[in-house]
C-alpha cells in the first residue's frame, strides 16, 4: 500500500480511563470506561471514536458510489453502533451495525448501493472477516 495520509494519535493514562489526543492537536478527548463497564462514563471511549470514525467513511464510500450511479444521496446519513462483547473462546470482541438512511433512492438500488460501499470503504475492508458488520437500510 503507498500511504496517501497517515493519522497519528497517542493513548495516555489508564487506557480507558486516561486520554487520548492527535498529533496535530485537532483531537483531543478525555477517555473514561463507559458506565456499562463500570466507568463513570463522563468521557468517550474507544468504541464511541470507532462508531464516529466508520459512519463517517463509510458514509463518504457510499456517495462515492453514489455519484458513480447517479444517485440523489441529498439528505442521506449513516449511523454506526460498535458493541464490545465477550468472545465465546475468551477474550473481548467487537461488532458493528451500520444504519444507512437514503430518502430519495429506491429501497433496492438503496442496497445495492450499501452492499458496493461495503466493497470500497477502507474500514470495511479493514474489519472485513475479522468482526461481524451488518448494514441495513433505515426505514424512512
Amino acid at each position: 500500500m503507498t500511504a496517501l495520509y497517515t493519522a497519528e494519535a497517542l493513548a495516555t493514562g489508564d487506557g480507558r480511563n486516561g486520554r487520548t489526543r492527535s498529533a496535530n492537536g485537532r483531537l483531543d478527548f478525555k477517555l473514561d470506561a463507559p458506565v456499562e463497564l463500570g466507568g463513570s462514563g463522563v468521557g468517550t471511549n474507544p468504541e464511541e471514536l470507532f462508531a464516529a470514525g466508520y459512519a463517517a467513511c463509510f458514509h463518504s464510500a457510499l456517495q462515492l458510489v453514489a455519484r458513480q450511479a447517479k444517485a440523489d444521496l441529498t439528505d442521506s446519513a449513516v449511523g454506526a453502533q460498535v458493541s464490545l462483547g465477550r468472545q465465546d473462546g475468551g477474550g473481548f470482541g467487537l461488532a458493528v451495525v451500520l444504519e444507512a438512511s437514503l430518502p430519495n433512492v429506491p429501497a433496492e438500488q438503496a442496497q445495492a448501493l450499501l452492499e458496493q460501499a461495503h466493497q470500497v470503504c477502507p474500514y470495511s475492508t479493514a474489519t472485513r472477516g475479522n468482526i461481524d458488520v451488518e448494514i441495513r437500510l433505515a426505514e424512512d
